[in-house]
């Protein structure tokens, strides 16, 4: 069994772009106020080149934590081709969201959360630190952004 030689800055990037770009799931990750006990949920996304776009029911336990706290931690893709993306999360609600956001989300995401009877929020996550690696090989240099700034140029 050989290791797979690790990627270069350049490419993880274009990978992990690839990856936001062109993925439709990941697991969200959120924790009640106060040390409350974190919180793991699949949920759909979609990635506009900044934020990323994600839609919960408004009184779920990750819409109550992102509407409190605003952490959140996205893993995308699998376990040994991850992408990790802490950020903040601004909540929106369904009139509020712009109407070419909320089709691109369905037609994504497969499911129109305004079309639901349950209460939805949409929430944008702003990347404030992303992480990506392929096995052990890539554990040095995973950090792709931080504080909100890609950290490899193009």
């Amino acid at each position: 069994m050989s290791a797979t030689p690790a990627r270069t800055p350049k490419e993880r990037k274009r990978d992990t772009l690839h990856r936001l770009e062109h993925d439709v799931d990941a697991w969200v990750a959120t924790a009640a106020e106060h040390g409350g006990a974190p919180y793991l949920v699949p949920l759909s996304f979609v990635w506009d080149g900044a934020v990323l776009l994600i839609a919960t029911p408004a009184d779920s336990p990750t819409g109550r934590n992102l509407r409190t706290t605003r952490a959140v931690r996205v893993a995308i893709g699998e376990t040994r081709d991850v992408v990790m993306v802490e950020g903040t999360a601004t909540a929106v609600v369904p009139a509020d969201l712009a109407e070419e956001d909320a089709e691109i989300f369905a037609a994504r995401a497969g499911f129109d959360p305004r079309e639901l009877s349950t209460p939805y929020l949409y929430f944008y996550v702003h990347p404030h630190r992303v992480q990506a690696w392929r096995e052990a090989g890539e554990l040095e240099g995973r950090e792709l952004m931080r504080d909100g700034k890609w950290l490899v140029a193009g």
